[in-house]
């Protein structure tokens, strides 16, 4: 990532990245109330994200004991299982019978309807983005959440990472926004570049960076300026998407998305214009504690019944921004 100088992080180039382990919640942690067992988390996924972020985070986490793992590929799923000393599941219906809450790490078609599975079964449901690339596939996981009165947070990395979380919570403090400006450049399908090690993933080869990335820079604009009013879409060389959107503030914004950046062109930024002044967003690493605060967050929930902001219903509502993208884009 670069904004306003520093070292840049690029998407599907996470070895570069320096990435502690220390997952210590800058909120308030979430323990069962009393003295009684601590919940148990489940983890569907057995990919590159699960292996690097959810598994380690599960299994650092102080509030909760890490159940086990299912994956739809079940050598991968006893690897990883095997290497964090957990369960391994042949059956996802297995895996939330003995779990309070579940983990996902899978595509978002495959993750939504597991998902729902999930929140018949009475689990507390910590979500990947985009939650689905369907409105009608990702309003079935917020419809089941809700009916099923169980808690739900979509990890969003930038509102859960330090100190863009907090960076977001005080620009949302703010007002007088007039305009904002974002871009999420990724080189995971560089051309004529080798590919990073998430471009083995069908999901995002078909869907590009306004699905992967999209929900990044959207979960930031939408806390500030507010939700989108409207939206026109255009495309361009290299997966880009260009986005530009108004806000029911009245401000306006846009976001340029790829995954198909050369490298030496990726990054990350966003910029925000007001009365106030111009404030950027400052760099993040700390993906897997970031994991650990959405934990936390989930956790909240569930015990004090207070639904999180960043919940199935807030994916849903960023399905449905981006399927609008989407059809527009595609005449564009």
């Amino acid at each position: 990532m670069r904004v306003e100088g520093g070292t840049p992080v690029r998407v599907g180039q996470t070895g570069q990245v320096s990435v502690s382990y220390d997952l210590n919640p800058s909120v308030d942690p979430a323990p069962p109330a009393g003295d009684g067992p601590r919940p148990r988390v489940g983890l569907l996924g057995t990919g590159p994200w699960a292996r690097r972020t959810h598994a380690p985070a599960l299994a650092a986490h102080a509030g909760s004991d890490f159940a086990g793992v299912w994956g739809r590929r079940p050598e991968a799923a006893a690897e990883l299982a095997r290497a964090h000393g957990v369960k391994v599941y042949e059956d996802p219906d297995a895996l939330f019978a003995d779990c309070d809450a579940v983990a996902f790490a899978l595509p978002p078609d495959v993750q939504a309807p597991l998902a729902v599975r999930a929140a018949e079964a009475g689990c507390h449901l910590l979500l990947d983005k985009p939650v689905a690339t369907t409105v009608a596939q990702a309003r079935a996981v917020a419809d089941a959440a809700a009916r099923n009165a169980v808690a739900s947070v979509v990890f969003l990395t930038l509102r859960f990472a330090e100190p863009t979380a907090t960076w977001i919570d005080e620009q949302a403090g703010r007002s007088g926004w007039f305009t904002a400006s974002a871009h999420w450049l990724g080189a995971v399908f560089p051309p004529g570049g080798e590919s990073s090690p998430y471009a083995d993933s069908p999901w995002r080869k078909a869907k590009g960076g306004l699905w992967d990335v999209g929900p990044h820079a959207l979960s930031v604009l939408i806390p500030v300026l507010g939700d989108v009013t409207a939206v026109s879409a255009t495309r361009g060389a290299c997966d880009v998407v260009q986005l530009a959107l108004r806000h029911a503030s009245g401000a306006v914004s846009t976001a340029v998305l790829s995954l198909g950046a050369p490298p030496a062109a990726a990054g990350v930024g966003l910029e925000l214009r007001g009365t106030e002044g111009v404030f950027g967003l400052p760099d993040w690493s700390d993906v897997p504690g970031a994991y650990g605060r959405a934990l936390d967050a989930l956790l909240t929930a569930a015990r004090t019944k207070v639904a999180d902001a960043r919940d199935a219903a807030f994916g849903a509502r960023l399905t449905e921004i981006l399927a609008e993208a989407e059809r527009l884009a595609a005449g564009a």
